[in-house]
């Protein structure tokens, strides 16, 4: 048995509605981390899922790396769109039970790191069941210390632009891989995972539908999506 929780960043997006209502049918309920500026563009779009069920995350305010900024910019990052989730939660009429939080780019902050691990867990933040994630380096790395939300697998089809070179083909290739020193991978029986994937509109102009195609992927081998949990 292979199981995986289902993340998705960048929300809001055009596509957005579109992929949970794909995930409604498919009885998967993911952690969507939103991007405060695409959040204030694109308003009902996170409202709408969190009335279909899904759980919405802070992603920052604008999306930076929060190595290139001072303890300060971060938090304010981070609490800027604060403001904007409560304010979404309270427009959708959801109760918001959980605050996970994701760096953008998995970016912790560089020197600032221990110090924003600090302030996630004063102030509140959720850290996702990540217990039993079966990788060595998970705990070698301290990611299971972490409150963030990091993840084991990325699809990483955010690459698929025009000229890039990177195809829906060089995803699949990525959930097929298994290392051959550890013998760790996506499609590996007994492992649980983290599983990332993104709500981009740009993805979507080029590959119709791309979310459908490497969720269903996914089903089809075995992988079973879980319900988000928390410490």
């Amino acid at each position: 048995m292979i199981k995986a929780l289902l993340t998705i960043d960048d929300i809001s997006s055009e596509n957005t509605t579109a992929i949970v209502d794909y995930l409604v049918e498919k009885g998967i309920t993911a952690i969507m981390f939103a991007w405060g500026e695409n959040v204030e563009r694109l308003p009902e779009a996170a409202e709408y899922a969190l009335k279909k069920g899904m759980i919405v995350g802070n992603h920052s305010y604008s999306h930076p790396h929060f190595s290139e900024l001072s303890f300060e910019e971060c938090v304010n990052e981070i609490e800027k769109n604060e403001e904007i989730l409560n304010k979404t939660y309270q427009s959708a009429g959801v109760e918001r039970k959980y605050r996970p939080f994701r760096f953008p780019y998995g970016d912790k902050g560089g020197d600032n790191k221990e110090a924003l691990q600090k302030y996630l867990s004063e102030k509140g933040f959720d850290k996702v069941d990540d217990t039993k994630i079966p990788f060595k380096s998970w705990k070698e790395n301290g990611l299971d210390k972490d409150i963030d939300t990091l993840w084991t697998f990325d699809f990483a089809e955010y690459n698929i632009r025009e000229g890039s070179g990177f195809t829906e083909k060089d995803v699949m290739d990525r959930i097929n891989y298994i290392d051959p020193e550890t013998g760790e991978g996506l499609l590996v029986d007994g492992t649980q995972h983290l599983i990332l994937l993104h709500a981009h509109d740009i993805t979507e102009e080029l590959v119709p539908e791309y979310y459908k195609h490497f969720i269903q992927y996914l089903l089809d081998n075995g992988v079973e999506f879980i319900e988000p949990e928390f410490l």
